[in-house]
């Protein structure tokens, strides 16, 4: 890199707008949606869709709700113009749908074009030509005027062929015209080739132009981009008769927001591709626009209630992948690692409620929304927290652990992932809760007990296995627990209950019975306290294996200390 990077590289001058309104505004209608991605985004691949693939596409994008797709740039290939001739005389084109084709400012190009459309109910035509000085002068060699005839004759051209075809197929044709490199273009001059082009297509408002002005490369900020479309809007000629298109290119990383600016400063349509592929940095991303508004309360007039499957249909179609951290769709935008996100996240799911205004943190959109569901929101790795280890016990196993049980747990996940490294699974938690929890059977194993009446007082028989010998221990108390706690000490095992509670599971058991889950915190003679969970079906049952499973945790703290 240039230590002075000024002495190549110059700053895009700030548009003269000193009353600008856009950035006071804000987004409450969507616009007008159309998809390139069999186009432009097609163009950008390293092996282009076969026929099958674009069909299986181009139905993707009729069922999201897009009424303007550009299918094909007929006059570049023969496998181009199949397509469009397929969708025609095989009648896959629904009829609130219109497809887009794109050609150059040429006759040739323009009539063959003109071929691939007949039999079709309405399409756009889609013309441009190059108009920024860098392309006049060292490109075409054009003068201005020899620029704005180009279009102009293209118009006519398209003019004629347009009305020859609707008085023989009934074929309506709206015209798109864009001044390609927009932005880089000098505003006046862009208006005046735009203004010809809506003279030349006689324009008005039950026929409207659409004059397409892209940031065919991005060039500036999406502040300079919201002020050259706000000038166009409030300086054009019949601007009642015209359509303002954005079509934001992504080389600054930017194209959202232009999109978004875009929008704010007058224009009406955006297009773009699913998940931003296109050429270089991708076109605009469509989706991430879409879900944008639905999280300001704008219905975006399409549909990604299953994202899912339109994100396995673009990978499928394109053969590129989708990033794990893309907007609203990537396999982890929606899961938090970190603890302190993931307690957050568990409070806002507890404390959210169907009716209310969604306002879970982390969370701008609630997944469930696009189909996503909550299993994959929280998952957990060695920077991960008792938040998101207790929301995953809960919602994939149904328990629902107490607080200082949840600060207990964590500890003993992060000792495994500080140990093994990598993510662990709901599963993979399940089986930790599991080995320390409730399969621990040293020093003392649960055999079976027998509960007796003994006056006022709880009699309890318990047969268990102390460090390998069965024992039979009898004691009484004013409750199951209290006794059992009492049996034990004639075997020397002194412990305290601190507390107590019980729940029922969900899900059912296997039997179809709810299973009941008790959690004991106890404390022995010179240990801290420790939890122990049993779980049954009889809620006496699980209590005693809980207050074992904490005596063998304590034995299991005391050989860690000890070690």
């Amino acid at each position: 890199m240039l230590p002075n990077p000024a002495a190549k590289y110059t700053a895009f001058a700030p548009i003269q707008l000193v009353d600008r309104q856009w950035p006071s505004r804000v987004i409450t209608t969507p616009p007008i949606w159309m998809s390139t991605d069999l186009r432009d985004g097609n163009q950008a691949l390293f092996e282009p869709m076969n026929a099958d693939k674009k069909m299986q596409m181009f139905k993707t994008l009729c069922a999201i709700g897009f009424k303007e797709i550009e299918i094909a740039f007929p006059s570049a290939s023969e496998t181009e113009f199949g397509f469009v001739r397929r969708l025609i005389e095989e009648k896959h084109i629904p009829d609130d749908v219109t497809i887009e084709v794109l050609t150059q400012a040429r006759e040739h190009l323009i009539r063959r074009t003109f071929e691939s459309l007949k039999g079709a109910r309405q399409a756009i035509v889609h013309v441009y030509n190059a108009t920024c000085k860098t392309f006049r002068d060292n490109v075409f060699g054009m003068s201005k005027d020899e620029v704005v005839a180009m279009a102009v004759d293209a118009v006519k051209l398209i003019k004629m062929l347009a009305d020859e075809l609707e008085r023989t197929d009934g074929t309506k044709i709206t015209l798109e015209y864009s001044p390609e490199l927009f932005t880089a273009t000098e505003l006046d001059f862009a208006k005046e080739v735009c203004d010809a082009v809506t003279a030349a297509w006689g324009a008005t408002p039950e026929r409207k132009v659409i004059l397409n002005l892209p940031t065919t490369v991005e060039i500036a900020t999406p502040n300079i981009y919201a002020d050259q479309i706000e000038w166009m809007h409030r300086n054009l000629a019949r601007r009642d008769s015209v359509i303002i298109s954005l079509h934001p290119h992504n080389d600054r990383g930017t194209a959202v927001a232009a999109a978004e600016l875009g929008l704010m400063a007058g224009a009406d349509r955006v297009e773009g591709c699913l998940f931003g592929n296109g050429e270089r940095t991708g076109n605009v991303d469509l989706v991430t626009v879409a879900l944008n508004m639905y999280t300001q309360g704008v219905h975006p007039g399409l549909d990604f209630s299953d994202i899912n499957a339109v994100a396995r249909t673009f990978e499928h179609c394109t053969q590129l992948p989708i990033h794990p951290r893309h907007p609203y769709v990537g396999d982890l935008v929606f899961t938090a690692f970190s603890g302190s996100h993931q307690d957050a996240i568990k409070k806002g799911f507890t404390a959210q409620e169907a009716v209310e205004q969604w306002a879970v943190p982390y969370l701008p959109i609630d997944p469930a929304d696009v189909g996503r569901s909550y299993d994959s929101v929280i998952r957990v790795n060695s920077q991960s927290g008792k938040g998101g280890i207790a929301y995953l016990m809960e919602t994939e196993h149904g328990v629902v652990m107490p607080r200082r049980l949840q600060v207990e747990f964590s500890g003993v996940v992060q000792q495994h992932t500080d140990t093994h490294g990598g993510e662990v699974s709901a599963d993979d938690i399940w089986n930790l809760f599991a080995k320390n929890y409730l399969d621990s059977v040293a020093p003392v194993r649960y055999l079976g007990h027998h509960l007796f009446e003994h006056g006022s007082a709880q009699g309890i028989r318990l047969n268990v296995e102390i460090d390998g010998t069965p024992h039979l221990l009898t004691g009484e108390g004013n409750g199951p627990i209290n006794a059992t706690v009492h049996a034990l000490q004639s075997a020397g095992i002194r412990i305290q209950v601190r507390s107590y509670e019980e729940r029922s599971m969900v899900p059912m058991g296997e039997d179809g019975n709810a299973r009941a889950c008790a959690f004991m915190e106890i404390a022995g003679n010179g240990s801290g306290d420790c939890y122990g969970v049993g779980m049954d079906a009889n809620i006496v049952t699980a209590s005693i294996k809980a207050l074992l499973s904490g005596i063998n945790r304590i034995g299991v703290a005391r050989n860690e200390q000890a070690a």
